[in-house]
C-alpha cells in the first residue's frame, strides 16, 4: 500500500513546543480552560499538548499564533520538529481515512482497538513490543493512539462499531491496575453516543472471524473501504466484492456476539470482581 509521508515528531520535541505554547498562554493571562474556550477544544487537550502528552497540529499552531501574538513562532517550531517513525508509513493512509471517515466497524481477537485504549493501557501495548522500543518511541506512540481518539468526542462523532473477544477483556495486559482502569473505561465508551461495543464470547461452536482482526469504513463521499494489519505490513482494501465479503464477516460476528446489554452485563460483573 502506498501512502504520503508525514513528518512524525518525537517525544523531546514535543514537549518543548508544548512548553513555549504554556508560555505564551500564561503572557497572555489565559488559563488552559480560556484558551481551550478559544480555540475549541477541551482544557484537557490543551493541557495535555503543554505537557507534550499530544502533539500540536499544524492548523492548531496557526491558529493559536493569531490568538496569542506570537509571530509565527509555533508554527515555525511545528513545521521544523525532528521526524520519527511514529505510525509505519503502511498505516499511514489508513489513519488519514480513519479520521475523516462517518462510520467504523472494527473487530479485533487479541487487543483493544486503538480507540477504545487507556493511556496506560496503550503504554502496555507498546511495552510488549519486539524488539524493544526507546522511551521517547514510546511515549510518541501512545501521544499518538491518544490523539486518534479525539474523533470519539467530536460534535458530530462517526458511527462506530466494535466486536472484541472476550478473551481481550480477561487478559491483564500491564498490571492488575492497568486491567481494572481498561474495564472502567471501556463500560464507560458504552455510553457514548453512536458507539457500540459488543463482545464475541469465550466457548463458541461457531465463529465467523477466525482469519483474523479486520476494519470496515466508510468515508464522507460514502465510499466503503477494509482494513488489515499483520506483524509487518497491511491492506486497505477498495474492491467491492472483496469488502463485501468482510461486511458479510462482519455482520455475522455481530450476531454471534453478545448484543450491547448483554456486553454492558459482563463489563460490570468483571467490574464487580475487582
Amino acid at each position: 500500500m502506498h501512502s504520503r509521508k508525514r513528518p512524525r515528531k518525537n517525544a523531546s520535541a514535543m514537549r518543548m513546543v508544548g512548553a513555549l505554547v504554556a508560555t505564551f498562554r500564561i503572557a497572555a493571562g489565559l488559563t488552559q480552560r480560556q484558551l481551550g474556550e478559544r480555540v475549541l477544544l477541551h482544557e484537557e487537550m490543551i493541557a495535555s499538548i503543554e505537557q507534550g502528552r499530544r502533539p500540536l497540529k499544524l492548523d492548531l499552531a496557526a491558529l493559536l499564533d493569531q490568538l496569542l501574538d506570537t509571530k509565527g513562532a509555533l508554527t515555525t517550531a511545528v513545521e521544523n520538529m525532528p521526524e520519527i517513525d511514529l505510525i509505519p508509513a503502511w498505516a499511514e493512509e489508513y489513519m488519514d481515512l480513519e479520521r475523516e471517515a462517518i462510520a467504523l466497524s472494527w473487530f479485533e481477537n487479541q487487543v483493544l482497538p486503538g480507540l477504545l485504549q487507556t493511556e496506560s493501557y496503550a503504554r502496555a501495548v507498546f511495552l510488549s513490543k519486539v524488539p524493544a522500543m526507546s522511551e521517547d518511541e514510546i511515549n510518541a506512540q501512545v501521544a499518538a493512539r491518544l490523539e486518534r481518539q479525539e474523533i470519539l468526542h467530536r460534535k458530530e462523532p462517526p458511527t462506530l462499531s466494535f466486536v472484541i473477544s472476550e478473551g481481550i477483556l480477561r487478559d491483564r495486559l500491564g498490571s492488575d491496575a492497568v486491567y481494572a482502569e481498561m474495564l472502567c473505561h471501556l463500560r464507560d465508551c458504552t455510553d457514548l453516543p453512536g458507539l457500540t461495543l459488543q463482545v464475541m464470547p469465550l466457548g463458541r461452536h461457531t465463529h465467523a472471524g477466525l482469519a483474523g482482526p479486520f476494519v470496515l469504513l466508510e468515508t464522507p463521499d460514502h465510499q466503503h473501504l477494509a482494513y488489515t494489519e499483520t506483524h509487518r505490513g497491511s491492506q486497505l482494501i477498495s474492491d467491492p466484492d472483496e469488502v463485501s465479503v468482510l461486511a458479510q464477516k462482519y455482520a455475522m460476528l455481530r450476531t454471534q456476539a453478545l448484543n450491547s446489554e448483554q456486553t454492558r452485563g459482563l463489563l460490570d460483573r468483571l467490574l464487580g470482581e475487582q
